[in-house]
């Protein structure tokens, strides 16, 4: 097991990883570290009560935004309307109902307080973004993740409806599209995601990719979806 120092730049290798994924322990959760962990391809995930744990797991499970699947029924639901979607206009709502959502096999949540500080932190810097899906003014569905270069490290995400969620990921993964973004990353399997085109990655693909692709421009501030089609845009 690698434990971090205080120089928030530094990791151990990726392959350096045992064979639950876990790279590294300790540490903190400073904007400096945080994007020096993903920039590597690593990010923290934790119980309450535990040290920091970053991981690096082997699979990668991500998503091509090209290569995007939006089943039927769901495009319909779309252009029905049925729910009004933003970004960033409620980060913290959106990471607290991704904290309270109950999920199969897993007791708590991984969100602690401190993640939860940390990520608000990045958002208030433009890192950490999130997209909403609204029902008149109550929020019922949402994701949150991190964007640097041309990746955006998806973190989670909760509905409150029927396909609440799924209306603001398909909606943010085409506008990632349509701004650049050439990567999404999942994290882990899960079917609901494989449903929509992601697909495991050998690590060593998935840290090659992220490697040359954060070096591209980030699109850092405040998001929002805008009346200009993204694909038309300088």
């Amino acid at each position: 097991m690698h434990f971090l120092g205080p120089d928030p730049t530094r990791f151990p290798p990726v392959d350096a990883t045992d064979e639950d994924g876990i790279l590294a322990v300790g540490g903190d959760l400073s904007p400096e570290r945080l994007v020096a962990a993903y920039r590597r391809g690593v990010f923290p995930w934790y119980s309450e009560g535990l040290p920091i744990l970053w991981h690096c797991p082997d699979p990668r499970f991500v998503l091509v935004p090209g290569e995007l699947h939006v089943p039927k029924s769901l495009r319909k639901a779309m252009k029905r309307g049925e729910y009004r979607v933003t970004l960033d206009t409620a980060f913290e709502q959106v990471i607290d109902g991704c904290a309270k959502t109950k999920r199969p096999g897993q007791r708590g949540t991984w969100i602690t307080r401190d993640m939860r500080k940390a990520y608000v932190k990045l958002h208030g810097l433009g890192l950490a973004h999130s997209c909403e899906a609204w029902k008149g003014e109550e929020l019922m569905g949402g994701l949150y993740g991190v964007s640097l270069g041309a990746v955006f490290y998806g973190e989670s995400m909760f509905a409150r409806a029927d396909d609440a969620s799924k209306v603001a990921f398909v909606t943010l993964v085409e506008w990632l599209a349509g701004w650049g973004v050439q990567l999404i990353d999942c994290q882990q399997q899960t079917e609901h995601l494989a449903r929509f085109g992601a697909a495991p990655w050998p690590r060593k693909k998935f840290v090659e990719e992220v490697a040359r692709l954060v070096g591209a421009p980030t699109r850092q501030g405040k998001w929002t979806l805008d009346a200009t089609p993204v694909e038309k845009r300088p």
